[in-house]
This record gives C-alpha cells, structure tokens and sequence, in this order.
C-alpha cells in the first residue's frame, strides 16, 4: 500500500502537466507534454542510451574507486595516528573546494577527457567513504578494545573482528551518499567538459538539447538522469538492508 503513494503522486504530477500545457496551448520548444516527451524518449534512444552508458560508467568507475580507496585510507588513519594528522586536512580541502572550481584545471591537466571526468566524479564520492568509515572505526566501545586487549588480540585481528564490523553501518551511510554524489559530479564534469562525439555523457546532451531548443529531448535526457540517481539509491539502499538486516537496530523491522 505504502508504494502505491509515489505511484500516485507520480500520475497526480503527470496529469496536471499534461493538463497545463493543453490548457494553456504551451508550444513544446517551451514545455513539452508528457507525450512529447515519451516519443522523443524512443526516437532519440540511440542517441540518448549510449550518453547514459557513458555517465554510468563514470559514475561507477568513480565510485567503485571511491569506496576502496575511502575504506583503505580510512583504515590507514585509524592504525596510524601521524598518516592521519599528514592526510586527513587535505582530503577535508579537497571536499570543501567546490568541484565546479577545480573542473576547468583538472580538464586542462588530465591526460585525456575521459580520465578527467572520472577524476572529478572520485573526489566528491571520496570523502563521504572516508569520513563515515574512519568515524565507524573511531566509535567501537573501548570496553571492547579492552577486552580484546585483554584476551591478546593483534591489532589486525581487532580491527578484523571488532572494528570493521563496528563500522559497517557507517560505511554504509557514507556509500548511500557517494553514490549520489558520483553521480552529480560526474554529470557536473561533462558540464565542464562540454565534448561532443561518442564519449559525451547525458550533461553534454542537455546543452546540446538546450541549445537546438529540443526540449522533449532535454526533457527526457533529464528523466533518465533523475531515474539513474534513484536506481543507484536503491541499490546502495538494498545492499545496506542486506548487510544490516540481521542484527543492526537500524535495519530491523518495527512493529508499528
């Protein structure tokens, strides 16, 4: 029952859309109608399916790169307490430098346009990784490190049994967060990018739509991004449920 609520407002949005723009008589290079927008969806398919291919594999490139290197350096930082002090505040520059300002350098340094946008797409889904899992590791109870102490435990050995499994939902949070953010850096690069050919992605796609007035085709370039962000929500969503749903007080189910 619970589902069909999006599903409604979701029709509701549709049909009041479709109810404006005939009301009104909006020319589609303005507003297009739910129709316009479907057919150009199908036509342009081949145009737009292969932009898509190309903003999900920097997206997942980036984020497959993110979560290892996020999880390696976290570890890295919670077994050593000068690489953290070395390392940590650079990260933290790299987070709060907007990656629109950074972009254009980026572009001109890289050796290549495919390499820059993945690059740009890493260092926004590469914080949330780090911060979230290094925070995990940090909040294990000590009465536990102390008892593992006490029992002989290597370091690896509690970090293995006791810290990463501590962790785990806070990686996971943080995995929830770069796969969105993945997405919106990758697509905020190909704004920067602007490259047309075989590579663009679907942000080239909607400057050109934008420029030629196609807006059925900008429209619908704009929907699959949209259902991109939520397909990689529920992913990461489902993955973390999966993980969790066990024994973390966050995934089991409550009696309401």
């Amino acid at each position: 029952m619970r589902i069909l609520v999006p599903v409604v407002m979701l029709a509701l949005v549709v049909v009041a859309w479709w109810g404006i723009v005939i009301a009104y008589q909006i020319p589609r290079y303005i507003l297009p109608s739910p129709a316009d927008v479907a057919i150009a969806m199908v036509t342009d398919w081949p145009i737009l399916g292969r932009s898509l291919l190309n903003t999900l594999w920097t997206t997942f490139a980036a984020l497959a790169l993110a979560l290892s290197g996020g999880v390696a350096l976290a570890i890295l930082m919670t077994q050593s307490k000068w690489i953290e002090l070395a390392l940590y505040p650079y990260a933290v520059i790299l987070q709060v430098t907007p990656i629109v300002a950074i972009a254009p350098l980026i572009l001109i340094y890289a050796p290549s346009t495919e390499f820059a946008l993945l690059l740009c797409a890493w260092i926004v889904a590469f914080f949330p990784v780090l911060s979230n899992t290094t925070a995990g590791l940090k909040s294990v109870d000590h009465n536990l490190l102390d008892l593992f102490q006490l029992y002989g435990a290597s370091r690896w050995r509690t970090l293995w049994h006791l810290q990463i499994p501590a962790a785990l939902p806070f990686f996971l949070a943080g995995l929830k967060i770069a796969g969105g953010l993945a997405l919106i850096a990758a697509v905020v690069a190909e704004f920067a990018a602007g490259s047309a050919g075989a590579g663009s992605g679907l942000a080239f796609r909607l400057l050109e739509s934008q420029y030629r007035l196609n807006i059925p085709r900008l429209f619908a370039a704009l929907i699959l991004l949209s259902l991109t962000g939520v397909v990689i929500f529920a992913m990461t969503s489902l993955v973390s449920h999966l993980l969790l749903r066990r024994w973390h007080e966050s995934a089991l189910p409550r009696d309401r």
